[in-house]
């Protein structure tokens, strides 16, 4: 299974940015949820998940990033009624938080701006 995102209507390679969702747009924050589900419904419907255990997502981590994810879009008043299903957590997987927020800082304007205004971006 091929999993891809679509964002601003150019086909992307899903991940789990991993990086502190207050740094994120809505477009990632909301995109980067829906993902978790698309992943762990992935791997309960038996679908070979290993093409993104290399720098885009570690399973073990999938439930924990979706509750940061879910207080995140509390905290800015959007409305979350979708619980993560229960999925084998034994995956290991990578994911660099650093690099993955260099590249939300390059490709999304947004996101940038977000960065921009934090402590993050004066360690580059």
């Amino acid at each position: 299974m091929v999993m891809t995102d679509y964002i601003n209507g150019k086909e992307t390679e899903m991940r789990l940015w991993m990086t502190d969702p207050k740094l994120m747009c809505r477009q990632h924050l909301l995109g980067e949820h829906r993902e978790c589900h698309t992943f762990v419904g992935s791997i309960n419907n038996g679908h070979n998940v290993s093409g993104y255990l290399n720098g885009l997502v570690d399973p073990r981590l999938i439930e924990q990033r979706h509750d940061e994810l879910v207080k995140e879009m509390i905290r800015r008043g959007y409305n979350h009624h979708s619980p993560l299903a229960d999925y084998d957590h034994t995956i290991v997987g990578h994911v660099d938080p650093e690099e993955n927020l260099k590249e939300l800082h390059r490709r999304c304007p947004a996101c940038r701006a977000l960065i921009d205004k934090s402590e993050c971006s004066s360690v580059w």
